[in-house]
């Protein structure tokens, strides 16, 4: 299979490199990249500078391609890996009580495939997961969160396997003037729908985290689907 994927930046990358990029990525070390060319030139922008989305094919036969969409897998499986790779401001006792758990329990193996499939924690996403795990916000919650701003999957690659895969077909300019305000725009609504909406909202049967740790859920935990 074929995969058409973009990546978005601030200067034209024809060749991959394994390794480059920052530690502290969603991910951790890896190619970020998307299947949607505006999502890319969004990406690709800042308030005051141009960018580009670059363009690539990725042959996909006999990768092994991890998805946390698959049902095999619940939110709590994106957060443990957010929290093993992204710095998370521990405010009280229960926060930190609730990394620990989510990252022994929930934690996923990526060093075993070559290409993954997931949530992209942008500031409002991160705002989020943090509200979760600090017992602002029940688990359903957090789950209709993370659709709030179409913000999409993002495709990363993470192993020399996929690198010797991907292939340069070319790049579009993303201008700052376009693509910058539809990228605020985009974090801004997400950000409206969730305090106008979800925040304030309470339900007695929804889940929250003193619960699962209470009760000590797991990933095979039907409730958690």
């Amino acid at each position: 299979m074929i995969r058409t994927i973009y990546h978005g930046s601030d200067h034209i990358i024809q060749k991959p490199v394994l390794g480059g990029g920052k530690p502290y990525n969603d991910y951790g070390y890896g190619f970020y990249c998307t299947e949607s060319l505006d999502m890319a030139k969004e990406w690709g922008v800042s308030k005051d500078r141009n960018g580009f989305a670059n363009r690539y094919t990725l042959d996909c036969k006999g990768l092994k391609i991890l998805d946390l969409s698959d049902p095999q897998f619940c939110i709590l499986h994106w957060l443990a890996i957010l929290l093993e790779n992204r710095y998370f401001e521990i405010t009280s006792a229960l926060a930190d009580q609730a990394i620990r758990y989510l990252m022994y329990n929930f934690r996923v193996d990526l060093k075993s495939c070559d290409c993954m499939i997931g949530y992209r924690a942008d500031d409002s996403y991160f705002s989020f997961a943090q509200d979760f795990i600090s017992g602002s916000i029940s688990y359903q919650q957090l789950c209709r969160a993370m659709y709030l701003g179409d913000l999409g999957l993002q495709f990363v690659l993470k192993s020399r396997k996929a690198f010797d895969r991907i292939r340069f077909e070319g790049y579009e300019t993303a201008e700052s003037s376009i693509w910058y305000p539809k990228k605020s725009a985009r974090d801004r609504n997400a950000r409206r729908e969730y305090f106008d909406v979800e925040r304030n909202r309470f339900e007695r049967s929804d889940i929250y985290i003193t619960q699962i740790l209470g009760e000590e859920m797991n990933s095979d935990d039907p409730r958690l689907r």
